[in-house]
């Protein structure tokens, strides 16, 4: 009998999106070339598997992972995904550019390569990223593995599930705060990466796709970093403690690449958003771990997935308006992360006052 999160993972997260994006793959081959809202389709297929995967698999490794273990898992967690992203990204980019004179320029760094690499139609690319989903069918379906703590299961719909997990944080205020304000950074990082990047390396930057797909890397470096040592670093500082200063310490890097035009600032700056964002997360979700049943972890979890993505739709309206456009304003984005972060600094001290005091 396959459980709820095995549905999720095989057939929500995998069949249908792989299918979906395969499908897409084939109307490339047939016509030799994609439309751009099919292009723009793929992309929103990838931020629903996004959605969903990363918390069913969070509440997943809780189910079946000793509390003491939560820190290490979430590491293990954050080391992973960034490390295949990295290995993506520059795949990625080597296929959608190729190669001329066996020469590749990447993170800043030219490679010289023994062989010229053709350069790949998006469509080639989607099919192969089908075929991994599809594979991944059958990884999955292999794992066994034993609850280490069995919890009443909650059958309800899904309005009743969501509901749950509002009273739940209804009851616990604390909770909700930190659950709700630490998510703020992984919604400006989402917004930054899709939205804010591409139009900041060319308009502000005034730099090539090359420079892009480097930051990338960067990123990556930096949430590497982070999932290795991150918990290590901050073991004895309160997870609220932690979390203001891990974006007061971004808040810095978004205020450098405000106003600083150099290649330097911006691949320190997207490697320190790199350890911060990869940082909040890992601390964010130990804390929620460790204070959240697992059978109401999905339900609470779902409610900050919600109003992260208004959160997201909101900050994506807002720098999608004609002001950033022009010329370089582009690089304000930053700046209105800059005191995104600080805010939410603010409510998170407060927050932790009460904590205390209580």
């Amino acid at each position: 009998m396959i459980d709820t999160q095995e549905k999720i993972f095989l057939f929500i997260t995998n069949l249908v999106c792989g299918s979906l994006i395969g499908s897409i793959a084939f109307y490339g081959f047939i016509y030799s070339s994609l439309p751009n809202f099919l292009v723009f389709f793929v992309f929103a297929v990838t931020i629903f598997n996004y959605n969903i995967h990363y918390p069913t698999l969070y509440a997943f490794g809780q189910e079946i992972t000793e509390k003491e273990k939560y820190g290490k898992l979430n590491s293990y967690i954050e080391v992973q995904g960034q490390a295949t992203s990295v290995l993506a990204g520059a795949f990625a980019a080597l296929l959608l550019t190729g190669t001329t004179d066996k020469s590749l320029e990447l993170a800043g760094v030219n490679l010289q390569l023994p062989f010229n690499i053709p350069k790949w139609d998006i469509y080639e690319i989607f099919l192969m990223d089908a075929i991994t989903y599809l594979f991944v069918i059958g990884i999955f379906s292999l794992i066994k593995y034993t609850p280490v703590v069995k919890e009443e299961i909650h059958k309800s719909n899904l309005w009743n599930r969501l509901k749950m997990g509002i009273s739940y944080l209804n009851e616990n205020r604390i909770i909700f705060i930190f659950g709700l304000v630490s998510y703020m950074l992984f919604a400006f990082t989402l917004v930054e990466l899709h939205v804010v990047l591409p139009s900041y390396v060319h308009d502000f930057l005034s730099a090539e796709g090359n420079v892009y797909a480097s930051s990338e890397i960067y990123y990556s470096l930096g949430a590497i970093f982070s999932g290795v040592l991150i918990l290590r670093l901050l073991k004895d500082i309160n997870p609220f403690l932690s979390v203001i200063f891990l974006m007061l310490l971004v808040a810095i890097a978004f205020l450098s690449m405000t106003f600083y035009k150099f290649l330097w600032v911006f691949f320190l700056g997207n490697l320190v958003l790199g350890i911060t964002n990869a940082g909040v997360r890992i601390v964010r979700t130990t804390y929620l771990f460790n204070n959240v049943p697992n059978n109401l972890i999905g339900r609470v979890t779902s409610v900050f997935s919600s109003l992260n993505i208004v959160m997201r739709m909101f900050l994506i309206s807002l720098f999608s308006l004609n002001f950033f456009n022009f010329s370089d304003n582009i690089r304000w984005a930053y700046f209105i992360g800059t005191i995104l972060m600080l805010l939410s600094s603010i409510v998170l001290y407060i927050t932790y006052l009460k904590k205390v005091k209580n």
